[in-house]
């Protein structure tokens, strides 16, 4: 199961109650911290999310509004005495400006933090159950996105049916696979017939800060969920690509060419103070848009 939390939905500034960038991504029983606004722990606090399983961090790129939460939750985790490793995805110099800041404080770190650094394409994280790649967005900085999938899952076994027709146990990694069986008299047992089909593997991409890019939708085809900044509505196009950023139409249209089959937007200018345009926007063109608010956890699905 995949499911994301909402915990700031804005751009630069706080605003209107509205928080800066962070998400919490649930994998299975697994953490994902998406960009660590100001205010995030906060927020985690706020809806209940228990810091002890974010095991994964991912920061897009070095603008505050994505990462001056960092240093504060890292150090409230070391004062809860983690000890298990943390891996932090996220652009050179990252890491040497947590050091100086552990350092200027003189905190050691109970646990250990490995970094992944965001410097080509491709996936930076394997497990049995997911992978998590990341992906290159237009941004004035160097600035990424990630794309986080579950792994097929195999076929379970019915218990009952298998052994009903038989079935030796040292076939039920093939009947796992998908694989009929043929019984010592010649008849064949189909694989629907005995097992059960696991849930369809699960996708979930998020395009951080970005200029209108329509290459980007080759690199998220067809995921579950995408997420996609829309910093401005459509008549300020011009502002958007000067500001590096993307509209609400744009983010639609970027959904519409990737065949995703669901949008969320955030990311809104401070100079909103409603937000429902924006989905009213982009419903105009992908009709399976949604806002991300802030608190809501979407399940991917």
């Amino acid at each position: 199961m995949l499911a994301v939390t909402i915990l700031g939905n804005n751009s630069a500034l706080p605003a209107f109650g509205r928080h800066p960038t962070a998400q919490v991504l649930t994998m299975k029983d697994q953490l994902m911290l998406i960009d660590c606004g100001e205010g995030t722990q906060m927020q985690l606090s706020r809806y209940k999310i228990r810091i002890s399983k974010i095991n994964y961090i991912f920061i897009s790129h070095l603008h505050g509004d994505h990462y001056f939460g960092l240093i504060g939750f890292l150090t409230s985790m070391g004062l809860l005495n983690r000890k298990n490793e943390l891996v932090i995805m996220c652009p050179p110099g990252l890491p040497e400006i947590i050091q100086l800041q552990l350092a200027a404080a003189g905190i050691a770190l109970p646990y250990p933090i490995q970094y992944i650094l965001l410097e080509q394409p491709g996936i930076l994280v394997e497990t049995r159950s997911f992978t998590i790649a990341c992906f290159p967005v237009e941004h004035r900085i160097s600035c990424w996105g990630c794309l986080v999938r579950e792994k097929k899952m195999p076929r379970k076994i019915h218990r009952e049916k298998v052994l009903l027709h038989q079935i030796p146990a040292a076939f039920y990694e093939q009947l796992q696979k998908g694989y009929d069986y043929t019984a010592a008299n010649g008849a064949c047992i189909s694989n629907d017939s005995v097992t059960i089909a696991a849930s369809p593997a699960v996708s979930y991409a998020y395009s951080s800060d970005t200029r209108f890019l329509p290459e980007l939708a080759a690199q998220i085809q067809s995921v579950t969920l995408l997420y996609h900044e829309s910093t401005y509505l459509h008549d300020l196009k011009d502002r958007a690509y000067d500001r590096y950023h993307s509209t609400a139409q744009q983010a639609a249209t970027i959904a519409t060419l990737a065949g995703v089959k669901r949008l969320l937007i955030g990311h809104f200018s401070s100079k909103y103070e409603e937000v429902a345009p924006f989905e009213q926007e982009a419903k105009q063109v992908f009709t399976r848009t949604e806002l991300a608010l802030e608190g809501v956890t979407y399940l991917i699905k």
